[in-house]
């Protein structure tokens, strides 16, 4: 008797249900995930388990993500001795940034025909905590993905994945190794984040909106779509810059090309600033004693000062940033909300008040919560912090900010706990210091 016939169900069309039954091919899978003792993977639609069984002897700890109940109850009653974790529930109503907590994580799906594209941007959209994806998809949308310029297949779903990712198709599975068979072949796509030069600054929310309009109407000339929103003395500056035809489409722009469009349209901020930045350097009791360029700041190890933000939203959320790829300091870590260098003559509360708006474009009322001193951890900086609540919606700068987002306490809590290296070494120290405050600071009822 089969497992469907134990439990007295039948896979539903309306879920998308279809069952990989080739065990060899499973394995296969789970190892195109490269899993190492003590990783997390999170696994959406398992259905009767075919994957997570290969997880079970792998070291690793899970979370099964299932929207069909009845599969649910069956895998938590196989895999709960495991100590796996079974959601009863739609993927796309979960919350990856609690997966932060449980880093390094991976993730792994067969994603059903009718959402694999939503689930993809749900899962994957930053602030993304996987360092590495394996899922199965319809054929056609693991073209789509994978598709370059100038293919009838290349278009936002493309773009808007390969800014952050590299997408590989690794193998094409036949309907024949599925129950029931579906009508048409699926194919295994392996992701990997991008990483340090390849990502290049630029707006996440202008830029999807940017390509969404583009292809909006594919057999329109970009510069029309376009002209529906920016003005033409901005779209001849593009155009000029990137020496685009007039008659341009958006599938003849590669990866590179939108992001360099997005900018030229966009952001004045990724002009960058003029590299005289002067620093306030101090003695030992962080008293001012003189300016200095940041580069020779550094370099001779000299004490100066800082500030760190920590902001939370109405929500009682704490807003993180990851630091961008270009810093030359601590690239790709996770830090305060805002945070920076005060500048010669500056004071700690004028500068945390600059940060916030250059890095973040919001102003908010700040409280000051407690200084570090200078030391190796805060590379010679006296670190003082505030905190703050903002409604305002912040507006990341792409030159400082690669990513960001909103996370709860107790998310934090653990992630700094299980990853310190994820974070930027003052960032854990201005934490620490200020973590008592900030539970005061939210359970305060807003004036």
């Amino acid at each position: 008797m089969s497992t469907l016939e134990r439990l007295g169900a039948a896979p539903l069309k309306s879920l998308g249900q279809n069952f990989l039954h080739d065990q060899n091919l499973a394995g296969w899978i789970v190892r195109q995930l490269e899993l190492s003792q003590g990783e997390h993977v999170v696994e959406i639609g398992p259905g009767l388990g075919a994957l997570s069984g290969y997880l079970e002897g792998a070291g690793v700890s899970a979370t099964l993500i299932e929207k069909d109940s009845a599969y649910a109850a069956y895998l938590r009653e196989k895999f709960g001795p495991a100590g796996f974790e079974v959601i009863a529930g739609d993927a796309l109503d979960q919350d990856p940034r609690r997966f932060f907590a449980r880093r390094p994580v991976k993730l792994l799906g067969m994603l059903p025909y009718y959402a694999s594209s939503a689930l993809l941007l749900h899962f994957t959209r930053e602030p993304c905590p996987f360092s590495r994806v394996v899922i199965t998809v319809q054929k056609e949308v693991a073209e789509r993905i994978t598709s370059q310029p100038g293919s009838k297949s290349y278009g936002s779903l493309s773009v808007a994945l390969q800014r952050r990712w590299h997408v590989a198709r690794l193998r094409t599975l036949p309907a024949s190794v599925f129950v029931p068979q579906p009508q048409v072949d699926s194919t295994v796509v392996l992701m990997t984040p991008k990483q340090g030069a390849e990502l290049v600054p630029v707006d996440a929310d202008r830029f999807e909106a940017l390509v969404r309009l583009g292809f909006r109407e594919r057999r329109k000339q970009l510069r029309k779509l376009l002209g529906t929103v920016y003005a033409p003395e901005c779209l001849d500056r593009a155009w000029a810059q990137l020496r685009l035809p007039s008659d341009v489409r958006a599938e003849a722009l590669s990866v590179p090309d939108w992001i360099t469009l997005c900018n030229a349209l966009s952001d004045p901020r990724l002009e960058g600033g003029s590299g005289t930045e002067r620093l306030q350097v101090v003695d030992a009791a962080d008293n001012p004693v003189g300016g200095l360029d940041r580069a020779t700041v550094h370099a001779e190890k000299r004490l100066h000062r800082a500030v760190h933000v920590l902001l939370a939203n109405p929500g009682g959320e704490l807003f993180l940033q990851r630091r961008s790829f270009v810093k030359d300091r601590f690239p790709g870590r996770w830090d305060s909300s805002a945070a920076g260098h005060v500048d010669l003559g500056e004071d700690y509360v004028s500068c945390a008040h600059r940060e916030v708006v250059e890095e973040l474009g919001l102003q908010a009322e700040l409280q000051p919560v407690g200084k570090l001193p200078a030391s190796e951890m805060t590379d010679q900086e006296f670190v003082t912090v505030f905190c703050g609540r903002t409604d305002e919606t912040p507006s990341p700068n792409p030159l400082e900010i690669d990513a960001f987002g909103a996370f709860p306490l107790g998310t934090i809590d653990e992630w700094v706990e299980r990853c310190p290296e994820d974070f930027a070494p003052a960032f854990i120290g201005c934490y620490h210091l200020a973590r008592g405050r900030l539970e005061q600071l939210l359970a305060r009822p807003r004036r």
